[in-house]
């Protein structure tokens, strides 16, 4: 089996000055007078940011980094029930081609995970109507880039009402949805409310992929065996082009006596990760892991290091990629 680890929006290695992630704050957007140096300035920040975004991919390139979540805030208040929709797919149209031929050419793996605001089961239908106009817009993004296999990282949502009436209500909003919106969706346990076994359940009524955040299931279970799930978790993958996908992290604080700590350390326990692996290593299946922790791809590197001096049975075709047998 084939593990290919990936790191989320910032190279902590290209610094503070390389970010995709840079916003117009809506009370200085409303400080603009003239509508044009308004929609100028979205568009400088915007393009800053796609910049930067290139300038990562040519950094993971040259570094072998295969996988790559791409921030949330890559066009400013493009969802903001104030400014919305503001022209930036045909001024930024060769950019994000541009951006479109790094990932094709290099065979990256790219996906977004939408901020947690985005609720899919709410009560509350203006929610779910922000968090559709929400997830077409990074739908978008893709779409512009013409990559066909991007993927946008969503949770389960709230449980008001209880659990079997939000779970009911997010296979009806769900259905309702448009089907760019839908084949682009993979859900993931959270760290609070929906277990690793309830998201999985509701993955296979909707016919939708399954991330499976081992740190989150550690967190928040009902007493399940993650190796009793894995089989029909890695399943709801199967009529996809690209492997499971799953995410990977190691608690802040590990002193905590009754508890795991939900924050993410600044690194990857090394140790935990070799011992999940061996147990991934029963299902023989090539398998994507995003690495959600401070220090980004520096901790990745690390990580690679780490496991090299640990455990020399794993074949490393680069720094990023292993093979599991």
């Amino acid at each position: 089996m084939k593990i290919r680890l990936g790191y989320v929006a910032i190279s902590k290695t290209l610094g503070k000055k390389v970010t995709s992630s840079s916003t117009v704050t809506f009370a200085n957007y409303k400080k603009i007078v003239s509508e044009e140096k308004k929609i100028e300035k979205l568009k400088t920040v915007a393009l800053s940011n796609l910049v930067a975004l290139e300038d990562i991919l040519k950094f993971n390139i040259e570094n072998n980094i295969h996988f790559y979540r791409i921030t949330s805030a890559l066009i400013p208040l493009v969802t903001h029930p104030e400014v919305g929709y503001w022209g930036h797919r045909e001024m930024l149209r060769k950019d994000f081609e541009y951006i479109g031929k790094l990932i094709k050419e290099s065979n990256m793996r790219v996906d977004t995970h939408p901020d947690e605001f985005n609720v899919i089961n709410s009560k509350n239908p203006k929610v779910v109507e922000n968090t559709l106009i929400n997830l077409s817009r990074q739908a978008e993004w893709f779409e512009d880039m013409n990559y066909k296999n991007g993927k946008m990282v969503i949770h389960v949502g709230g449980a008001t009402g209880g659990k079997k009436e939000a779970l009911d209500r997010f296979i009806i909003n769900f259905n309702n949805f448009p089907k760019n919106i839908k084949e682009k969706l993979i859900i993931e346990n959270d760290d609070k409310t929906y277990t690793a076994k309830e998201t999985l359940e509701l993955c296979k009524k909707i016919n939708v992929p399954m991330v499976l955040d081992i740190h989150h299931h550690n967190c928040n279970n009902n007493g399940e065996d993650i190796r009793d799930l894995l089989e029909e978790i890695l399943s709801t993958w199967d009529k996809e082009n690209l492997p499971p996908k799953m995410h990977f992290s190691s608690p802040k604080d590990t002193n905590l006596v009754d508890k795991i700590d939900k924050k993410h350390s600044d690194y990857i326990n090394p140790i935990d990760f070799i011992n999940f692996v061996e147990i991934l290593k029963c299902f023989n299946r090539d398998i994507d892991i995003m690495l959600e922790c401070k220090e980004k791809d520096i901790a990745l590197f690390k990580l690679y290091e780490d496991i090299k001096e640990l455990n020399t049975s794993y074949k490393w075709i680069d720094k990023t990629t292993m093979l599991v047998k």
